[in-house]
């Protein structure tokens, strides 16, 4: 049985502490929030104890082997710092860092301190988006060339506002394509160039919105749009994935959300849909029995600490094409 300290009472703590009651192998011990009433109230749900201090909690719980961290952005380094140099392994809700100097950090001195270091990119743990990357390992689409995927919805409220402070939160690309840039990198490696505009509406008016569009160059030749905005009013995603065989795509608006559809050859006059049910287990919770079942056998993480820094350095040179107008190849330094 692994003893689990949760960091944080927001939106991702309550969903993290929630998806440890279903897991056999996991025990919530301890919850730490600033807001002890915000601790008690959550801890309420699942026999834990409420903390305002990291360090309070360490000193009184008998046993923590796991300290998850579901705090803001830059509050990240913190408390994954903390937890390393008292021996605890780490699970980090994403982005690592919103920097890399700081995910380097993170990253080295958790080896140094022998624990491991888990991020939360939890979009790899979604049924349908592991259904998407069986079609293309499958060849289902033949060879891939060219994705598009959006992610939209109103602008988060967070701890002071945190969110609609570019400073702390690194805006959308860096809060919510982040996902999709990263789901992208497991399906095809590395990134070799980046262009991307926005609209950075939230500090120009009182509107709150705030868009990125993200053009992403491949190593291995395939070119993929990524949307984010925190303009619209409804959460939906989108994925197109279009290869030489047929187009694979999913939508979280429509009744029958994932389809395939093969090329039209001699031997097919037409296409073929494959419609699959979006009702799955919750994706963090499998996210987080992964996590649990790697420490345990000391296996390789679906989502390593790299992924994460790699997803952090993708969004860097985005956002400085956003700056500067101009395409930023990646691995190259001014």
């Amino acid at each position: 049985m692994v003893h689990i300290l949760l960091i944080g009472c927001g939106a991702m703590g309550g969903v993290h502490a929630f998806s440890y009651l279903g897991l056999p192998g996991a025990k919530l011990v301890g919850i730490v929030d600033k807001n002890l009433e915000k601790a008690e109230q959550l801890a309420g749900h699942n026999g834990a104890k409420a903390f305002s201090t990291i360090e309070e909690a360490l000193q009184t719980l008998e046993r923590v082997d796991i300290v998850d961290v579901c705090v803001p952005t830059y509050l990240h380094k913190e408390y994954v710092m903390k937890a390393a140099e008292q021996g605890k392994h780490v699970i980090c809700e994403k982005p690592l860092a919103g920097n890399l100097p700081d995910a380097m950090e993170m990253m080295e001195y958790c080896k140094s301190q022998q624990v491991r270091l888990f991020v939360g990119h939890v979009v790899r743990f979604f049924p349908e988006y592991e259904k998407l990357k069986s079609h293309l390992d499958s060849g289902s689409i033949g060879e891939a060339g060219v994705v598009r995927m959006s992610r939209v919805g109103q602008m988060p409220r967070g701890y002071q506002d945190w969110y609609g402070n570019t400073a702390l939160s690194g805006g959308v690309i860096m809060d919510l394509s982040i996902h999709d840039i990263d789901f992208l990198r497991w399906c095809f490696g590395d990134v070799e160039r980046v262009y991307a505009k926005s609209l950075h509406g939230r500090e120009r008016n009182t509107t709150k919105m705030d868009y990125g569009l993200v053009t992403l160059r491949f190593k291995n030749g395939v070119i993929a749009h990524v949307e984010g905005s925190w303009a619209h009013e409804n959460f939906s995603t989108k994925v197109e994935f279009a290869g030489s065989g047929g187009i694979v795509d999913y939508d979280s608006d429509r009744d029958k959300p994932l389809t395939l559809t093969r090329r039209k050859t001699k031997e097919a006059a037409e296409g073929v849909y494959v419609p699959v049910s979006p009702v799955e287990p919750n994706p963090y919770a499998r996210e987080l029995q992964h996590f649990i079942e790697c420490l345990e056998t000391g296996a390789i993480p679906r989502v390593t600490a790299e992924d994460g820094y790699k997803a952090i350095e993708i969004v860097l040179a985005a956002i400085k094409s956003m700056e500067t107008g101009q395409p930023v190849t990646l691995g190259v330094h001014a």
